[in-house]
C-alpha cells in the first residue's frame, strides 16, 4: 500500500484542488486546453466532476480503511483505480478523436490511464 497510498494522495487531493481551481477560474490562460471557452468543451470538462470526486472519495476511503486495518481497503482501492483508469481513458479518447495534442493535458491524463495498471493486477489477485 505504500506506493499506492502516495498515488492516491497525489491524485485524489490533486482532483479536489483541480476542481476548486477550475471553479474559481484560476488556471492561467496559457495552460488551458484548446477552445477552453467553447460551451460544449466547458460542459465536457465539467462532466468529469462527479467521476473525479468519486475517485477522490474511494481512494481516500481506501487509505482510511487501510490505516484502520480493515480488509475492505482493497475493494475501495480497486474501485478507485478502475475509475481513475476510466477517467484518463475517456479524456485521452476525446482528445484523440479531436486530433488535439497538448503535451500537458496528455501527460496528466496519461498518468491517470497508466498508473492504475501497476496496481490493478495485485488487487485482483488479492481479491
Amino acid at each position: 500500500m505504500k506506493g499506492l497510498r502516495w498515488w492516491f494522495l497525489v491524485i485524489d487531493i490533486g482532483f479536489i484542488v483541480y476542481w476548486i481551481i477550475t471553479a474559481l477560474h484560476l488556471i492561467p490562460a496559457e495552460y488551458l486546453y484548446n477552445d477552453y471557452e467553447n460551451p460544449i468543451l466547458v460542459d465536457w470538462n465539467w462532466s468529469f466532476l462527479p467521476l473525479d470526486l468519486l475517485i477522490s472519495f474511494t481512494g481516500l476511503t481506501s487509505i482510511r480503511l487501510y490505516r484502520q486495518n480493515s480488509a475492505s481497503w482493497e475493494r475501495w482501492a480497486l474501485v478507485s483505480l478502475v475509475f481513475t483508469f476510466v477517467s484518463g481513458l475517456q479524456a485521452l479518447a476525446f482528445w484523440t478523436i479531436r486530433g488535439d495534442f497538448d503535451p500537458t493535458w496528455w501527460f496528466f491524463n496519461g498518468i491517470l490511464l497508466v498508473y492504475p495498471l501497476f496496481y490493478l493486477p495485485r488487487l485482483f489477485k488479492a481479491g
